[in-house]
């Protein structure tokens, strides 16, 4: 099959890969958003665990969600998506640690998940209600911003949109969507994800500090001032992202500069250079050595004690972590 060339539509440099965020602006129709691949990524983040396909399937929406909203995030430091709710999937971490290191994880009830085997669960099934808090920390001597909103049996979708339309009053629409395929020449199958904001510009808007939530990378204050807000524009936004579908978003032979231009290429987008995104876990022998020796006492560490070792391990990527009780001893 014959592939286009995306040049005809200005693009100056080769498409994005996956495991990529790619900012775009949508200039005559005021709008701004973000295109979002995840593959080798996501899978090492889902296969860190022994996790059902419906867990990994809501942690992979999860951690595509926190990919879009965080990448275009300006900030040094981190940017956590957490669930709690009373469904089957009852938590859910992720991190994006600035600018691309993403890693999450998930608990779950085996009962009430085996309770649901055969009837393919949605998101808004496996979650429940309960809340979904989106977190910038930006370090210590820095005060975290925090947005919560309520789950009341709906998909993350619905929950983002709430969020942006409660917490930081900008008109959003969201998609997620999540599959597994297989890959030629690979052995097995693999987790890949898709997915894509779109937001409305607005004239005004509290931002939290260090967040810059008006343009991608590449884009200009200018660009703002000049949008056009009639409401209209929004409608029309909001007509042409319903189109999508989740083969599309998932498609490993469709870039996002090329599923954007097949959206919007009337529209006057604009897409920016693409952000890079890993599977990157932050902890380590140290960190979890100064945990165990600032955060336990010295009865604690005994009783987590087993065969003369503490074993410690990370909830994210599964790193098993071995220490002698008595070294602690000589520390305190």
């Amino acid at each position: 099959m014959t592939r286009e060339p995306l040049e005809k539509y200005g693009l100056d440099r080769a498409e994005s890969p996956d495991d990529s965020a790619v900012p775009f602006t949508l200039d005559q129709l005021g709008c701004r958003g973000r295109s979002v691949r995840l593959s080798d990524s996501l899978h090492r983040i889902i296969s860190a665990h022994d996790y059902p396909a419906p867990v990994a399937r809501v942690l992979g929406e999860a951690v595509l969600l926190a990919a879009l909203i965080g990448s275009s995030l300006k900030i040094d430091g981190r940017f956590i998506l957490q669930t709690r709710t009373d469904g089957p999937v009852n938590m859910i971490v992720v991190d994006l640690d600035a600018p691309d290191g993403l890693r999450g994880y998930a608990r779950y009830d085996e009962t009430a998940l085996e309770k649901l085997a055969g009837s393919n669960p949605d998101t808004a099934t496996l979650l429940g209600s309960g809340s979904l808090a989106m977190t910038i920390d930006q370090g210590p001597h820095t005060e975290r911003y925090q947005g919560i909103v309520a789950i009341t049996g709906e998909g993350l979708e619905t929950a983002a949109h709430h969020y942006f339309g409660q917490s930081e009053q900008i008109l959003t629409a969201v998609r997620l969507a999540v599959a597994e395929h297989s890959i030629r020449g690979r052995d097995g199958i693999r987790w890949r994800a898709g997915g894509m904001m779109v937001q409305f510009l607005p004239e005004t808007g509290a931002k939290p500090e260090g967040a810059d939530h008006d343009m991608p990378a590449g884009g200009t204050k200018e660009d703002t001032r000049s949008a056009r807000n009639d409401p209209d524009n929004w409608v029309e936004a909001k007509a042409l992202f319903s189109t999508l579908s989740d083969e599309e978003l998932v498609d490993p032979d469709l870039s996002s500069e090329r599923l954007l231009f097949r959206l919007f290429n009337e529209k006057g987008v604009r897409v920016f250079e693409p952000l890079p995104l890993v599977a990157r876990c932050t902890c380590s022998a140290e960190r979890t050595e100064a945990m165990l020796l600032n955060s336990f006492s010295a009865q604690e560490r005994a009783d987590m004690t087993v065969d003369g070792e503490i074993e410690i391990v990370c909830e994210f990527c599964s790193t098993r972590y071995y220490f002698n009780p008595n070294q602690f001893e000589t520390e305190e």
